[in-house]
């Protein structure tokens, strides 16, 4: 398949709709006809006759001709209106999909989204029309050159260097406008990421330098658009110059031709029109060129994203795990890289094993519980919950069955009861067991609208500690086989603590393998095992009070500077 094969394959499921509107621009172009045919019988008939009849039937003609052409057109947009929703509907879910899964470049995640956007806006908008009209131009070419060859052949030159002329706009604009579109995608990702760390920027003064950082791109993007800008507006004045100059001329050859008894009066009007008609396409194409460069650079764009991430075949479904968890010489590297940030990691667990992760600040605590959960992929090995490799597991299937509790936590701008859900739908019950397993139940029947409170965007208007708990709670929603919890206590309280190590007692007991990254010695209470990362490899694996046992032992003390704090 080639590369660019699955999005044309998606923008293929809407070809019908597309062909309907190519019908309808078929239509609406031989009624454009009716105009120049109107000049001829005017002209050479109806002047010379004298008949008034004849002139009025010719008038109501060309005027049903025309709201003929108005009612098509309407017809015509609201097609490509259609097609405009049914590609979102077909290719939007994928691309977020597929967002979501792209590896972190740093850009912003919501970039493929606005570029899917800008592709459908424009094929599916007014700029389209002229692709669509464009077809039609040698018909009407064709058309003046029975009026006479002499008035074919200037109306074909006449095209020739329009379409010359429109070559030329997009040799010198191309390099420009991509430079400005890299530029602007920068100065978006940028902004994202301060408008993201604004307490970062208020509390350390940072705004002046943001907005001097900023500035680069944004100032970069505005010099290539300007140049851009300036180029295809010179051109466009050039290419309106000749049309008017074009359309003006024809008038006089048609003009001598008639002086010299070689075509009709008629004649000169019809081939004026005709040869409007037949540049305009040509003239509005230069016109949005921005516009289609613009949707150019962000069709290349989603086509690449969607090559990069595959759509996941449908998988056979798998029974619920019981929370067996192996981990089989987990090695992994960043990509791109040779340096190892996990090496050869092996260790198993059992249903209603807990395990506490310790190390030092770097060890690859994190890391290490993005595998369990198949957040990331191994370079080598592999993460198996009963039997099955995590990582090829079918997402959706797989997210059920799991509970994760990440180190940055992120609510998402609904309810505390989306929240807690994840966005499944009539899970009443299911929510309120949850946050009454992490022991937030009463605290949410005290806020204002109780379970429908909107935490805002991260969950802004909840306290550190109330978005644990609800992140908890939508850790351990749905009865998962296997929890992982990233540093579940740090925002915590002595009361949240307590209520987290009750959760933990009561997950062992309904037999879900638990997994913690914690520095507190309460929350390692409630471990069972406890596994010891250092340099990205395992130190130590064994019961807790072996691990604890080893650990303290005067010789188990590393050298001065290189502690074996359990933080981070």
């Amino acid at each position: 398949m080639p590369k660019s094969g699955e999005l044309q394959r998606l923008f293929g499921a809407c070809r019908h709709y597309f062909v309907t509107a190519a019908m309808f621009s078929l239509a609406i172009n031989l009624l454009y006809l009716a105009a120049p045919l109107y000049m001829l019988q005017v002209y050479d008939r109806v002047i010379s006759s004298g008949s008034k009849a004849t002139l009025v039937m010719l008038t109501l003609v060309l005027l049903l001709a025309f709201a003929a052409l108005a009612g098509l057109d309407l017809v015509r947009g609201q097609v490509l209106t259609r097609a405009s929703i049914r590609l979102d509907r077909l290719i939007a879910p994928r691309v977020i999909a597929a967002s979501v899964d792209a590896p972190g470049t740093g850009g912003s995640r919501s970039q493929p989204l606005r570029d899917f956007d800008t592709v459908r806006q424009y094929v599916t908008g007014p700029g389209i029309h002229a692709v669509f009209d464009l077809p039609w131009a040698p018909i009407y070419i064709a058309v003046i050159f029975l009026l006479h060859p002499a008035l074919g052949l200037f109306a074909l030159g006449s095209a020739v260097v329009l379409v010359v002329m429109a070559l030329i706009n997009e040799w010198i604009v191309r390099r420009p406008m991509g430079e400005a579109n890299d530029a602007v995608a920068r100065s978006y990702s940028f902004t994202e990421m301060g408008l993201r760390n604004a307490e970062v920027v208020k509390a350390l003064g940072m705004i002046d330098g943001l907005i001097r950082r900023w500035g680069r791109d944004r100032n970069r993007a505005l010099d290539r658009q300007t140049a851009a800008s300036d180029r295809a507006a010179a051109i466009s004045s050039i290419i309106k110059f000749l049309r008017m100059s074009m359309q003006s001329v024809i008038l006089g050859l048609g003009a001598y031709l008639a002086i010299e008894r070689l075509t009709t009066v008629g004649a000169i009007f019809a081939g004026s029109i005709l040869l409007g008609r037949a540049l305009q396409p040509v003239e509005q194409m230069v016109g949005s060129w921005r516009t289609m460069v613009a949707a150019r650079g962000a069709f290349a764009r989603v086509r690449d994203l969607l090559a990069a991430v595959p759509s996941a075949e449908r998988a056979m479904t798998l029974p619920r795990p019981t929370g067996d968890l192996s981990v089989e010489n987990l090695h992994y590297a960043l990509p791109g890289t040779a340096r190892l940030i996990l090496r050869d990691i092996s260790f198993s667990l059992s249903p209603g094993d807990v395990l506490g992760i310790v190390g030092p600040s770097g060890a690859g605590k994190s890391t290490l519980v993005r595998h369990l959960v198949g957040v990331l992929r191994p370079s080598a090995g592999a993460v198996r919950l009963d039997g099955a490799d995590i990582s090829v597991w079918q997402k959706q299937a797989r997210g059920g069955h799991i509970g994760y509790l990440p180190q940055d936590i992120e609510l998402f701008a609904d309810t505390i009861a989306a929240n807690i859900s994840r966005f499944a739908p009539d899970a009443d019950a299911g929510i309120v067991e949850a946050a009454k397993l992490a022991g937030v139940h009463d605290m949410i029947l005290h806020l204002p609208q109780g379970y429908g409170t909107q935490v805002g965007e991260g969950g802004a208007v909840l306290s550190g500690g109330y978005r644990q708990r609800i992140a908890l709670a939508r850790a351990v929603f749905g009865d998962p086989s296997m929890v992982v919890l990233d540093e579940p206590s740090s925002n915590l309280d002595a009361e949240g603590d307590a209520a987290l190590g009750e959760c933990i007692a009561h997950l062992k007991r309904r037999g879900a393998t638990v997994v913690i990254v914690s520095h507190r010695p309460a929350t390692l209470a409630s471990v069972d095992k406890i596994l010891v990362l250092r340099q990205g490899a395992v130190e130590a694996f064994d019961e807790r009070l072996e691990v604890l046992a080893r650990l303290t032992r005067p010789a188990a003390f590393p050298a001065p500077g290189k502690s074996v704090a359990v933080g981070g």
